[in-house]
């Protein structure tokens, strides 16, 4: 999928005050009925340009299996394109003392890129929008919506899209559903069978609009 290049110029002009690297528009099928919006590229999606690849996309990949589902029939995205990194030290030889590692995308940088956003999901009209995490959610439904309320709700609503100086309410309603992301279970594997009980949802709702 193309952008139009003022979205592109005016996205980048916003963030250019900002710690991050690379850009990863987004891949999959452009006709899809499912459209996924992630959180941000991580350090090897930012390098290869390529959603969910890694640790993340391993168990994404899963979680596609688990549903009957593959790659080719959803378009993946993100709330922010570019890797949004921080300087931490490190004890790694030849490193210099620091490395970059991930970081949440903060609220301008979700803002500087909602209009590429707004425009993939303006131009795939999804059936379903599946949010992978709680920075996706909010950029979707704003605050009101918290992941661990809402996880495996299917949610009929109007979803947020960049106005002048501030986000608008669609007057189409999307279907939109929460699950955690797929990197959430290796920093907390407790909520396994959260995921696997929200895909369950997830998979019979599926199943009734077929």
């Amino acid at each position: 999928m193309e952008l139009p290049e003022l979205i592109m110029k005016e996205a980048n002009k916003k963030m250019e005050n900002y710690d991050v690297e690379g850009f990863v528009l987004g891949g999959g099928n452009t006709s899809a009925d499912i459209v996924i919006v992630g959180e941000a590229p991580g350090e090897q999606e930012a390098v290869k340009g390529v959603p969910f690849i890694g640790r993340a996309g391993d168990e994404l990949d899963k979680q596609f299996d688990y549903l009957g589902i593959t790659r080719d029939d959803v378009y993946i995205t993100s709330a922010v394109r570019s890797r949004p990194y921080k300087w931490v030290k490190t004890t790694k030889k030849g490193s210099g003392g620091r490395r970059k590692a991930n970081r949440k995308p903060n609220k301008k940088e979700v803002w500087a890129h909602a209009p590429i956003l707004d425009y993939q999901i303006s131009k795939i009209a999804p059936k379903l929008i599946i949010a992978l995490g709680g920075v996706a959610l909010e950029r979707l439904l704003g605050k009101g919506y918290k992941i661990t309320e809402v996880l495996g709700e299917v949610i009929e609503s109007p979803i947020l899209y960049t106005g002048e100086t501030r986000y608008e309410w669609t007057e189409k309603e999307y279907t939109v559903f929460p699950l955690y992301h797929p990197a959430a279970v290796f920093y907390n594997p407790s909520i396994k069978e959260d995921i696997y009980q929200s895909l369950d949802q997830l998979k019979q709702y599926m199943g009734e609009k077929q």
